[in-house]
């Protein structure tokens, strides 16, 4: 179990989750989808990397890593769908621990995008 209790620790998780995706996409066929996870993951570093200095640090409770466990070896059409509804419902759940706006916000937008909103 990797407690998802810092700001770092949840960015970390969304770059690695990510990372996972574009790779799971592309073998899959699905190029699109395989770069805008590859354009979330840029953002999502981009963002790690100016906000660190802005985080407040307090603790995030209730949030592991092992609870958005991706299943990477079906690459249907049911087991991308399920891929994109576990990122969605990662994103969504890290996203209101975030103080600092420009990441909930990408946070969020994350979960839109990989829930197809």
């Amino acid at each position: 179990m990797t407690p998802l209790n810092t700001f770092g620790a949840i960015m970390s998780k969304a770059i690695e989750l990510e990372s996972a995706l574009a790779d799971y996409y592309g073998r899959a066929g699905d190029s699109e989808r395989a770069r805008a996870s590859e354009k979330r993951r840029q953002k999502m570093m981009r963002i790690r990397r100016e906000a660190v200095l802005e985080i407040t640090l307090e603790a995030i409770v209730g949030l592991d890593s092992d609870d958005y466990a991706l299943d990477l070896d079906d690459t249907s059409e049911s087991g991308q769908a399920r891929v994109a509804s576990t990122a969605a419902r990662f994103y969504r759940e890290v996203a209101p621990g975030i103080n600092v706006r420009q990441a909930r916000s990408a946070l969020e937008r994350a979960a839109r995008e990989h829930a197809g909103e």
